[in-house]
Formats: C-alpha cells, structure tokens, sequence
C-alpha cells in the first residue's frame, strides 16, 4: 500500500502532492514500482494536528482521487478517512476501499456507510484522537489490549454487514515507543482473526526517535521492521516508498514458498 499525502501538514510529506500534476506523477511511481494499493488522505493523522473540517478534507482529495481513478483504472485506491460524509462521497466516486484510524468510534455512521457500499474496511486500533492519542498513552499489556479491543471491533464490524475487513493494530497511535515494539512482537497472535493485517511503520516516530534521526533517513530500518513484520504474519504494509518495501516483499515470498521462513 503506497501512501499519497495530500495534506500541507503531514508530518514527512506534507504540501509535497496537493498538486494535480503532483499527486498523479506519484501515484504513477508507485504503481510502477509495485504498489498494489493507493492509499489515499487529506486529513492529518499526526500527533496534535489541527482537527480541519469534513469539507476541507474533502476538497483536498475529491478531484485528485477521481483522476487517479481515471487515470490508473488498475490500481485498488483506499481513502484514509474517519469521516462518513468523506467515505461515502469518494465511494460513489468508485474507490475501493475505506482505512478509517477510528475504526467507526469517532463517527458512529460510518460502519453503516461502507455497510452500504459493500466495500472492504480496514478497522485500525487508536487510543485517543489524533489531538490527544501522544499525551500520556498507557496499557497495562497493549498486545492483550489491542487483541481485546479487534474481538468487540470484530463482532461490531460484523453485525453491520461488513464482510471484508482489515486489522491495523495503529503502530504510532496513542502508543509510547516500547508500546509500539511491544506491540510488533505480539503481531503473530492477530493471525488468529483469519483476517488481513495491516502494518503502518514507514517512517514514524518508532523508528527516527530510537534511532536519533529524522523521517527520510529510515528507510533501511522500516526494512528490517517490515520484513519482520511479515514473518509474523502481516498481509499489508503501507509504505511511503514502494521499491524498497517491494523487494522486501519479494524476498519474503521467495524465502516463504521455498520452506525457508
């Protein structure tokens, strides 16, 4: 899942895509370089940014996601958004699928819109909202917590209609930094759910605060974490840069169809 920002505050690319000519030369390198999905957002998730209208985050992407649509028939296209009106105008646009950080807990008519749409959901695990979720996390055991909190999630998502649903244990989401690695090693246990898992570790703060860097100098770490990440049974990761986390995903097919991992 290649990540197409088209916010001016993002915390690694921000302002980078909001141009038409921009965002659609992008999301052309990354399906070239073998992204299968387009994630899709004009709503900054960050820590603390400001909480900006349904309206506005629907002008940022209605007219760059329907070129894209246009454009690059073959691509799946996911729309990074907790807002049900957002959801529902961009699926009868035709995209695909609906990657909601709140997993309908901030917008209560959510599961019913993409109920009604039949469309796949990724359900993610966040403790807070994107203004609060850094201020002081807490968990007793964030792998028992975040299992505990996909069992009642499950059963909700479920008894809406949703049929196709996706879990994001939400690494850097009102999570501290051992939280965040804590919840890694825990990773394999999700397997039981028997749905997909979404890994999102690309360039976050897990990664350049241990390591005392910034974002962009953390590819060959999120390498490392994505490979391990799969090993342990995550069938996505959402990255900002396709070729490298491509390749990753090519080793680990080899190593894995040939009974070496």
């Amino acid at each position: 899942m290649g990540v197409l920002n088209l916010t001016p505050d993002s915390f690694s690319d921000g302002g980078k895509y909001q141009g038409l000519h921009a965002a659609l030369k992008h999301t052309e390198n990354m399906l070239e370089a073998g992204a299968d999905i387009i994630d899709i957002g004009g709503y900054s998730s960050r820590p603390f940014a400001d909480n900006i209208s349904a309206e506005e985050e629907l002008r940022r992407i209605e007219t760059i996601t329907e070129e894209i649509l246009h454009r690059f028939p073959e691509a799946f296209v996911s729309i990074d958004t907790f807002r049900s009106f957002v959801a529902q105008r961009m699926l009868e646009k035709g995209v695909h699928i609906i990657n909601d950080i709140s997993s309908g807990n901030i917008d209560e008519n959510m599961l019913e819109t993409v109920s009604n749409f039949q469309a796949p959901y990724i359900a993610m695990h966040m403790q807070g909202t994107p203004q609060n979720m850094q201020t002081n996390p807490q968990y007793k055991n964030v792998g028992d917590e975040v299992w505990d909190f996909f069992v009642e999630k499950i059963r909700e998502i479920r008894a809406k209609g949703i049929k196709d649903i996706i879990l994001d244990p939400g690494f850097g989401f009102g999570k501290k930094l051992l939280h965040n690695y804590q919840l890694l090693g825990s990773l394999s246990r999700f397997r039981s759910f028997e749905l997909p898992i979404l890994v999102g570790i690309s360039r976050k703060s897990m990664l350049y605060k241990l390591l005392d860097t910034t974002p962009h100098e953390t590819r060959e770490a999120a390498a490392a974490l994505h490979f391990q990440a799969l090993t342990y049974g995550a069938a996505i990761i959402r990255v900002h840069e396709v070729e490298g986390a491509r390749q990753v995903v090519d080793l680990f097919r080899y190593m894995k169809s040939n009974g070496i991992i």
